[in-house]
């Protein structure tokens, strides 16, 4: 031939990108040639294979703990943008009475309205952090608990401040390890622990916001929430936000939280 199929032509065929015209065109130019039918047989072969290689997971239903991940994102999301609305609402209101404003006083309602917003992400990150890595088997974290000095070295290092590992043995809680997690403002970190029962607890930790670190910079602000699913009690100090999530009791987590606040 000496105009052969060249290997866009061929994967637009095999892949069906063009509209049945030249889907039909190009089949015709393929009976012309060959060495294009042949290769283009080989795809089709691998191809079929690959979707029967692992057919039976298409069938299978979704696990559970991905499906509560999904629901705690998508009814966080919900908050969010709620939570963009109302302060859509206040900003309306604060430019039509802002004659009485001065300018110092809008830049500090700009900065606190920015670090709620952060914060709600940031313990919404560390809800999604729990549901998606505390249901693993196998690779629930980065680094295990036996090399933890490494462990804290290497996360401090990357959260660019010195880290430590609360201890909760005396609470049932044992370290498994950690991981290195990425966030809207750098990097976060993520401890696990596990009691007796393989009951699990995460403990999210991370810079919140430089922007809007500054606020309120002298008070320490502790909150809980929970959406059935999964609770966290979090707080934040000099910009830096800790939060521990499990799926246990408010009570229960309040308790480890002091704890855990208290050797932070």
């Amino acid at each position: 031939m000496t105009n052969p199929m060249n290997q866009d032509e061929m994967h637009a065929l095999v892949d069906k990108l063009q509209p049945e015209a030249q889907q039909q065109a190009l089949a015709a130019l393929a009976l012309q040639d060959p060495q294009a039918a042949e290769t283009l047989a080989s795809w089709l072969k691998q191809r079929a294979g690959l979707r029967e290689l692992h057919r039976n997971v298409l069938h299978e239903p979704v696990p559970a703990s991905l499906l509560q991940a999904a629901g705690r994102v998508c009814a966080l999301q919900q908050d969010l943008n709620k939570g963009w609305h109302q302060a859509g609402i206040a900003a309306g209101v604060i430019l039509a009475f802002g004659v009485g404003w001065t300018a110092h006083g809008q830049l500090v309602a700009h900065r606190a309205s920015s670090a709620v917003l952060a914060e709600h992400e940031f313990v919404r990150q560390a809800g999604f952090a729990y549901a998606v890595y505390m249901p693993e088997k196998r690779h629930p974290v980065e680094v295990t608990a036996a090399e933890q000095d490494h462990l804290v070295q290497w996360l401090s290092k990357r959260l660019g401040r010195p880290l430590k590992v609360p201890k909760l043995s005396a609470q049932g809680y044992e370290l498994v390890g950690g991981r290195l997690l990425p966030g809207d403002t750098g990097a976060r970190a993520q401890f696990m622990f596990q009691d007796v029962q393989g009951q699990r607890i995460t403990l999210y930790l991370g810079i919140v916001d430089k922007k809007s670190g500054k606020v309120e910079a002298d008070e320490t602000r502790f909150r809980y929430e929970s959406d059935g699913l999964v609770s966290s009690f979090y707080w934040f100090d000099q910009g830096f936000g800790c939060a521990l999530s499990g799926q246990i009791d408010r009570e229960k987590l309040i308790a480890l939280a002091t704890l855990v606040y208290q050797q932070l």
